[in-house]
């Protein structure tokens, strides 16, 4: 048809030049549009029907436009276009009633067989955003991952994407809800989302949702869902558009990424194999598999490194989970893994590989039915074995079992399990070969030690020895009773810096020196002082890098049974524990000195009286020193213990292990030694005490003494060697000492000569000449008696000779 460029109706603003926007609806603002706008024109162009969208549109009513040609309604008409014909589509501007231009689309069609023809217009812009809707509608319809599902305000499904298959569902038709597809109570939280969106017009973004299929109640299935409601051009809501996504994948790869962390952080926490082992097993199920075992060498749990060709018989099943499920008849932890025959699976096996079997693979791989029943948990389909290979050794195995409805394995999951195994084999041969040097340590450590129990004239004595638990391994504590002249017993117990096969070699050579020492009968503080000069000679010895770590602390105590008083130093180490005979217990309050890497600080030696019958318990600081308490909380405890246990009628093995058993940790960080001594007295009636004279003639008077004194005994037989003994030490003493002189005889299983002055000369045992008229006494002393010795106190010094009792055990 014949467009005009005529401007009809125009109102006087637009034969000005108006300023509206292109495009712009009444009062500046976007047309409501409900539908498009349409006309019907007569063979002229003349409109003969207009519509109440077209009047909505333009402005103008039916009665201003009808009989009038549509060219009057278009603005800016090209000149070359005022005799064309009316095309099938184009793009035009039209006057707006108000003055201003609506950029609109239009298309055109015959009405019926007559010459009238049917216009139909919408805002160009409306077409535009239906077009890119529908667009951006086909391609995610296209979508095989995301279903598209549109509800009307009754939340009835109107438009959906979903095919049979999709996200592993039945197929859902319009017009039905959410419950005719998944389960009552999924529906229902689904349906609560929806009428929120709905309700408040604020859209859900990717809201995790588990929800099972009608048709399969027990399975479920992880969808991510986001929603947004639907508006009319007037913002009236007229449904909800709701996308699912099948989350299937990214909550897997993310609970993947959760079992790696878990597995990293919870296994290899403890260097205990089989409680490594099973913390692997606890990690992996259910998470990974329903049921989970881990098959370790028999000799890889005894801390050895196993056989280069490892096979079923040679493994222990060393960790079941969970516990609560029951397994099949007969496995059990540290029941023996039966040999399997070999199959072409199992060669990737022994390359490192995971090997995954279904149940027929399985079955007919074992071949034997009995083995088939011991070995297959009820209801399993599917089984993964990995390997668990550290350092070019094969350890063990990993077998993660699937039941029920659960899904099989795939090769992500294999992958994982690789990575898995791998990590797992190497915190078990952390503990594998931690196991083996601390089972070495504690062995050397316990070699290195005393008996656990004596019994001597001054004391009976028990230690107790715990070693460290948990990763620390053994620390060089140690404990020590040594039996000195005279009947006197030496009580000692120390504790050396640093752990493991170096503190056990330390705690040794300490302990010999200590017993060297103690032979040369030093005072307790000498000793100490002694010791600290040799551990000072160990550090400087040492690589330069090891020095600081070379030390220790240590207490000495030298009882004394005649006298009932005990002589104790201190080297930075707790004090010990009396327990009298009455039951009541405290520490000793002593002074102690530094510890024996240092130098410089003297040691001082505390003196006690001690009744027969009592208690003195000598420790190390593991037993009172926890995670949660130090010392000052830990001796009060230690005291309160051992006045429980600490009874007359009750062996002192039995108290040491019951007062482990209640102090100690179940796993300590640090070594606990304990060392308990019962005192004993040696009767007043055994012992005999004489002043001697500083005179010559006192030697004839000690004769007379100890004739008269071993005849009261009934030491007959001993008369002669005892008064060439005694004549020889008091001359010496006379001669070479000074007084205050004594002499002492003490009766037990052995008789006990004891001169004692106050001078500090050192007599020498010499080989005499034959032309030399002295210097035979010592040597006399040496051939007569068992043994004898000289030790030096703070006012002198005691020359001593022993003589065993015939008869005395």
């Amino acid at each position: 048809m014949d467009i005009e460029n005529v401007n009809i109706a125009c109102s006087a603003g637009a034969s000005q030049g108006s300023t509206g926007v292109s495009g712009s609806g009444p009062s500046g603002g976007l047309p409501a549009f409900d539908g498009p706008a349409a006309a019907v024109l007569d063979h002229r162009g003349a409109v003969v029907r207009w519509t109440v969208a077209a009047e909505e549109l333009t402005g103008f009513r039916a009665e201003e436009v009808c009989g009038r040609p549509v060219r009057d309604l278009v603005a800016d008409l090209p000149d070359d276009l005022l005799d064309a014909e009316m095309p099938a589509s184009g793009r035009v501007r039209l006057w707006h009633q108000r003055g201003d231009t609506i950029d609109v689309t239009f298309r055109t069609t015959k009405v019926g067989g007559s010459a009238e023809v049917l216009v139909l217009a919408a805002p160009t812009h409306h077409v535009a955003d239906h077009e890119h809707g529908a667009a951006l509608l086909r391609a995610l319809s296209a979508q095989n991952r995301i279903t598209i599902a549109v509800h009307d305000t009754d939340l009835t499904t109107v438009q959906t994407n979903a095919t049979p298959g999709t996200l592993d569902g039945p197929p859902v038709q319009p017009g039905t809800r959410l419950s005719d597809v998944l389960c009552a109570k999924d529906a229902e939280r689904l349906e609560a989302v929806l009428r929120q969106v709905l309700e408040t017009g604020a859209p859900v973004v990717r809201r995790s949702q588990q929800v099972s299929w009608r048709h399969d109640p027990a399975r479920q299935h992880a969808l991510s869902l986001s929603a947004f409601r639907l508006e009319d051009a007037r913002g009236r809501p007229t449904g909800v558009a709701a996308l699912y996504f099948d989350n299937a994948d990214q909550i897997r790869a993310r609970r993947h990424l959760d079992l790696a962390r878990e597995v990293a952080e919870r296994v290899g926490k403890s260097l205990e194999v089989v409680r490594t082992a099973q913390d692997l097993a606890d990690v992996l199920a259910p998470t990974f598999g329903d049921l989970v075992a881990v098959d370790l060498a028999h000799s890889v749990v005894d801390g050895d490194e196993p056989s280069k060709h490892l096979g079923g018989g040679d493994m222990g099943n060393a960790a079941l989970a969970p516990a609560t499920v029951a397994w099949p008849a007969g496995i059990e932890r540290g029941e023996p893994v039966p040999r399997l025959p070999d199959h072409p699976l199992r060669r990737s096996f022994r390359h490192g590989e995971p090997v995954v079997f279904g149940l027929d693979d399985f079955i007919a791989m074992v071949e034997d039915p009995q083995l088939v029943e011991y070995l297959v948990p009820k209801d399993a389909h599917s089984v993964m074995v990995a390997p668990l290979h550290a350092r070019g050794l094969t350890l063990g195995a990993i077998s993660a079992w699937r039941c029920g409805r659960s899904d099989p394995f795939t090769e992500d999951e294999a992958d994982l399990m690789k990575q898995i195994a791998s990590r797992g084999a190497l915190a078990i041969d952390n503990a594998r070969r931690y196991t083996r040097e601390h089972r070495a340590a504690v062995a050397l450590q316990r070699l290195l030690l005393p008996p656990a129990t004596t019994d001597t004239p001054a004391a009976e004595t028990a230690g107790v020895y715990l070693p460290a638990g948990g990763g620390a391994g053994s620390s060089g504590d140690w404990y020590d009773a040594i039996a000195l002249p005279s009947l006197r017993l030496a009580l000692v117990a120390g504790d050396v810096v640093g752990h493991g096969m170096p503190a056990s070699a330390t705690m040794g050579r300490l302990r010999a020196a200590i017993q060297t020492l103690a032979d040369l009968e030093l005072e307790p503080d000498e000793l100490l002082t002694r010791l600290a000069d040799l551990i000072q000679r160990l550090a400087a010895e040492a690589p330069s890098g090891d020095r600081d770590i070379v030390g220790g602390t240590c207490l000495y105590a030298v009882y004394d049974p005649v006298t009932r008083r005990c002589a104790m130093a201190s080297a930075g180490h707790p004090p010990p524990v009396l327990v009298r005979s009455d039951g009541s217990a405290e520490a000793v309050e002593i002074s102690p000195g530094p510890p024996l890497a240092l130098s410089g600080m003297p040691y001082e030696t505390t003196v006690i009286d001690v009744e027969p019958g009592s208690v003195l318990a000598l420790y190390t600081d593991g037993l009172v020193e926890r995670g949660d308490r130090d010392i000052g909380q830990g001796l009060p405890r230690l005291a309160e213990a051992l006045a429980a246990h600490c009874r007359p009628d009750r062996a002192l093995h039995e108290t040491g292990r019951a007062l482990l058993a209640d102090l100690a940790d179940q796993a300590p960080r640090d070594d606990a030694a304990l060392l308990l001594a019962r005192t004993r007295a040696v009767p007043a009636a055994d012992t005999a005490h004489w002043a001697i004279p500083a005179d010559p003639a006192a030697v004839s008077k000690a004769r007379e003494w100890i004739t008269r004194q071993l005849t009261m005994w009934g030491l007959d037989n001993l008369l002669f060697t005892t008064e060439l003994i005694v004549s020889e030490l008091v001359t010496n003493a006379i001669r070479y000492g000074r007084p205050p002189m004594d002499l002492r005889l003490i009766r037990h299983h052995v008789l006990v000569c004891e001169v004692t002055d106050s001078s500090s000369t050192q007599p020498r045992l010499r080989r005499a000449r034959t032309t030399d008229e002295g210097g035979r006494g010592l040597f006399l002393v040496s051939q007569l008696g068992g043994r004898w010795g000289c030790r030096h106190g703070q006012n002198g010094k005691t020359i001593w000779s022993e003589q065993a009792i015939h008869g005395s055990p």
